[in-house]
């Protein structure tokens, strides 16, 4: 190769080695101008503005124990009228919504096949006091008889040998046993008569209790058994729910402990208090029933479901809305503002319960006094700068 061209080639080299030197100094110098300007836009940036009711502060508060309560609304007193005789279903006239009264008659079984069985009862009766009269003769004949002389006592027991088996030797007692045995046959037969009467009386079906039908099972001109449901009867007057509730929630439920419970679809608050405890928990599910009175309310009906939460306790501890603990990481936290800068703090929540309407939560972590961003406003960035519009914070 000659001379030139190696020379040539050696300062084409050396220019490509300055130019890739330039053009790393070139682009770091562009990165720290990049990072420079990252840093002044920080230095720079505008302060978001929140309103005092975007903060609260951790303060210690009374805070309600509650227990979650819901259930169905129960009628205290509930009456189903069944059938206590077989027959032919009549005058059943009351429908659903019908009012009621205790002792009132809503319908009748007919009466014909009952009322030939008490006939035949009484004259089963009127036969078996005719053989007590007889066997009272008898034994009073006898009785003089034997006074008298007349007859021996051995006569006396031949002429009854007809009655039942002697009880003793002489005749004048075996007489007695067959007194005994007719006037027991008449008692019995005079029980019948009482139960004859009674299914006749039965024929007739009257409401156990003041209230409301809600049910009609059975229709007029139906020949119904034994048994039969025919109607249910239910008294609003007095209402309880019923809520089944865990072993540990269970365990501070006391009776006359007070709970506001709303209806499905509903805002309106109604009273309750609790009256029952159930002593048993229920099989597999080893929950308790715990039973509620409700206060007297125009518009409530046996069987709607209603929510809500039980008082259980009043607890003295520091305390935050709920909406302001964040769960969007995998530890609970607050947006704390300390020096104008919002701050993530973890926290560990505890205690629910209600104050002036809102859910708030017992928390550990803060310090009393602390200032928190409420969760309306939303996740903010850590080292956000912050102001209030009452000044900053």
């Amino acid at each position: 190769m000659k001379p030139r061209m190696k020379w040539a080639l050696a300062g084409l080299v050396i220019a490509l080695l300055v130019a890739g030197t330039l053009r790393t100094l070139l682009a770091r110098r562009a990165a720290q101008a990049a990072v420079e300007a990252q840093q002044a836009a920080q230095k720079s940036q505008v302060s978001i503005v929140l309103t005092t009711s975007d903060l609260v502060q951790v303060k210690p508060i009374e805070l309600q124990q509650t227990v979650v309560i819901s259930g169905a609304i129960k009628a205290v007193n509930t009456a189903l009228v069944k059938a206590r005789v077989p027959g032919e279903l009549q005058n059943l006239t009351v429908r659903e919504g019908d009012t009621v009264r205790a002792g009132q008659v809503l319908a009748r079984i007919d009466p014909a096949e009952s009322d030939a069985r008490l006939r035949q009862a009484r004259q089963q009766a009127a036969a078996a006091k005719a053989q007590v009269a007889t066997a009272q003769r008898n034994f009073d004949n006898n009785k003089a008889l034997v006074a008298q002389g007349f007859i021996s006592s051995t006569a006396l027991l031949t002429s009854q040998a007809s009655l039942d088996a002697a009880l003793s030797s002489t005749a004048l007692v075996t007489s007695q046993a067959s007194l005994d045995a007719a006037q027991a046959t008449y008692e019995a037969a005079q029980s019948g008569v009482d139960l004859a009467a009674k299914a006749l009386e039965d024929t007739v079906l009257r409401a156990p209790i003041s209230g409301q039908i809600s049910q009609r099972l059975a229709q007029p001109g139906e020949r119904v058994p034994v048994d039969t449901r025919i109607l249910e009867i239910v008294d609003n007057r007095q209402l309880e729910l019923e809520a089944s509730l865990n072993a540990a929630d269970s365990l501070n439920v006391k009776v006359g402990q007070s709970a506001q419970l709303t209806l499905d679809g509903s805002t309106r608050v109604i009273q309750a208090k609790v009256v029952r405890i159930n002593p048993s928990a229920s099989v597999g599910s080893r929950a308790v029933l715990v039973y509620l009175a409700l206060a007297p309310e125009a518009n409530l009906r046996h069987g709607l479901f209603a929510q809500g939460s039980l008082t259980v306790g009043v607890t003295k501890t520091l305390a935050l809305p709920l909406s302001a603990v964040r769960t969007d990481k995998p530890q609970p936290y607050v947006q704390m503002i300390k020096e104008n800068q919002v701050l993530h703090v973890n926290v560990t929540p505890g205690l629910r319960g209600d104050l002036a309407g809102a859910t708030m939560v017992a928390v550990t972590g803060l310090p009393e006094g602390s200032v928190v961003i409420d969760g309306s406003v939303g996740s903010l960035r850590a080292g956000t700068l912050v102001k209030t519009a009452a000044g900053t914070q």
